[in-house]
């Protein structure tokens, strides 16, 4: 219970995607093309028509199990770790607006018909906190320094997996990571981050 009141916002958006994959179950399945349509996926064509709100209703559907968890995982992972050092309005603020950043980027430039999931939301996240630690990189101790180069080699990683993986919606990681870092080299610290 400790842990859900340290991070309200992260522990109500996990409960949000995890509500949304169960009505996905339920009406077809997650692969389902037409579920996803109709849950809000962010569909270019639809959202050209004048559907924006697809845009935000897209980062909490997720295209098969596996998908789920890991946008899941990195959003527990990154989120608390966010919201305890900026608190939980800023946590908010950043994930929806990494989200949004990340949906307009999938618009302009993915070659897919569709897109979902919260993965650039989560990179926004990502960024944001790579933004707050290289703005403080010269008084950083060492455990600071580790969680930056930690967070820079995860996102290294996941940058390989996208170029080798053609499924994956790298323009949309990629909007929401820079988003993120924008926000974070903006954001004034609550709390010292050492």
């Amino acid at each position: 219970m400790n842990r859900v009141r340290q991070a309200p916002v992260t522990w109500l958006l996990l409960a949000g995607i995890g509500l949304v994959f169960a009505a996905e179950t339920y009406l077809g399945g997650s692969t389902s093309t037409r579920v996803l349509v109709v849950l809000g996926a962010n569909a270019p064509v639809l959202v050209w028509q004048g559907q924006w709100w697809r845009l935000f209703s897209a980062l909490f559907l997720h295209i098969g199990f596996v998908h789920l968890l890991l946008n899941a995982y990195a959003l527990y992972q990154l989120g608390t770790m966010f919201e305890a050092w900026m608190g939980s309005g800023r946590m908010l603020g950043v994930y929806l607006a990494s989200g949004l950043g990340g949906s307009l980027a999938s618009l302009f430039f993915m070659r897919a018909d569709l897109s979902a999931g919260a993965s650039g939301a989560v990179f926004g996240l990502l960024g944001a906190l790579v933004g707050l630690l290289l703005r403080r990189r010269e008084r950083l101790m060492p455990a600071g320094k580790q969680l930056l180069t930690s967070l820079l080699m995860w996102a290294g990683l996941n940058v390989v997996m996208g170029l080798t993986n053609p499924p994956i919606d790298n323009a949309g990681h990629a909007g929401g990571a820079l988003t993120g870092l924008a926000l974070g080299l903006m954001l004034r610290e609550r709390d010292a981050i050492r």
